[in-house]
């Protein structure tokens, strides 16, 4: 009796697995895509080189249904399953589709622009979409000319630009757009909120985070430095860390670039006076001279875009 029934299931499961092929045949045979590509290739392609590839005719239709319907499941979200033959065999590839080609471009730009406490949404910020006004204008004519300089290697030092002007002008928008077409055209750039970098600093005291945030930034192929002056600076900021930045960057002959609420001559005289209040001119002159070697002032004029009502 043992023996008999295994032999009823072995018959069983061989009907199952003659139904189910059948099934596979029937929509291989019905499948208008298939049959349009066996049509296509009906000379390289005998009844027998077709039977041998059931299989991946049969993936190519469960897949083709999964990626028409957007199904996450499928063997490679994002490709599109197509068939071609190699040597007398039918194979399915997956192509990536031009959404998934876009994403992953927009990715890889978005990998260029490291942003240090600054938002991320920043990089969604374009030169296309920056309003041009009569205050205004100067900073894009000069950002396209530093652009087009620095792409084309016309000299070995190409200087930043030194954006000043009153809260919510664009100065920082100005720079995301600036960062975002150079990393569209594979470039990189940096982008540190001064303010917030020098209190990281000051916290990392002694710690190895500390040497390598700061060579991070320093070494950066682009850097824009948002908001200098925007607070009071110990001498050890000032000279240690943002004059370390800057020396290193001018004997480099690196891109700099910065954004500030104080023209350079202010920012002079802000850099003067320590937190604790020392008088320190020759310090504060050495970091301007390092500053200004390495960009150009472009005064930016305009309403606050962040609060019309200020």
């Amino acid at each position: 009796m043992e023996d008999v029934g295994k032999n009823l299931k072995q018959i069983l499961q061989k009907r199952n697995y003659f139904q189910e092929y059948q099934q596979m045949v029937k929509q291989i045979n019905e499948n208008p895509d298939v049959q349009r590509f066996l049509n296509q290739h009906q000379a390289e392609l005998t009844q027998a080189d077709i039977e041998k590839s059931y299989s991946q005719l049969y993936e190519y239709i469960q897949q083709k249904e999964k990626f028409l319907a957007n199904d996450p499941t499928m063997i490679a979200p994002g490709y599109e399953p197509k068939l071609q033959i190699s040597h007398h065999v039918i194979e399915v590839t997956y192509s990536p589709t031009p959404e998934l080609l876009k994403r992953k471009q927009l990715q890889q730009v978005n990998e260029r622009i490291k942003t240090f406490y600054l938002p991320k949404m920043l990089r969604e910020a374009s030169l296309a979409s920056f309003e041009i006004t009569d205050g205004r204008s100067q900073a894009i004519q000069q950002a396209a000319h530093f652009i087009q300089q620095y792409e084309q290697k016309q000299s070995t030092f190409v200087k930043g630009l030194y954006l000043v002007g009153n809260f919510g002008v664009g100065k920082t928008y100005l720079l995301g757009a600036i960062a975002k077409k150079l990393a569209e055209d594979g470039y990189d750039s940096t982008l540190i909120h001064f303010p917030t970098f020098a209190v990281e600093m000051k916290q990392a005291i002694g710690k190895d985070t500390m040497i390598q945030l700061l060579n991070e930034i320093k070494t950066a192929p682009i850097l824009m430095i948002d908001d200098i002056g925007a607070d009071a600076m110990s001498s050890w900021i000032r000279d240690d860390v943002l004059g370390v930045i800057l020396q290193y960057r001018m004997q480099e002959m690196l891109p700099t670039f910065f954004s500030s609420n104080f023209t350079m001559k202010e920012l002079e005289r802000h850099l003067t006076v320590t937190q604790k209040g020392d008088q320190e001119p020759i310090k504060a002159m050495r970091i301007m001279e390092r500053i200004a070697y390495l960009s150009q002032e472009i005064m930016m004029i305009g309403q606050n875009r962040r609060n019309p009502k200020m």
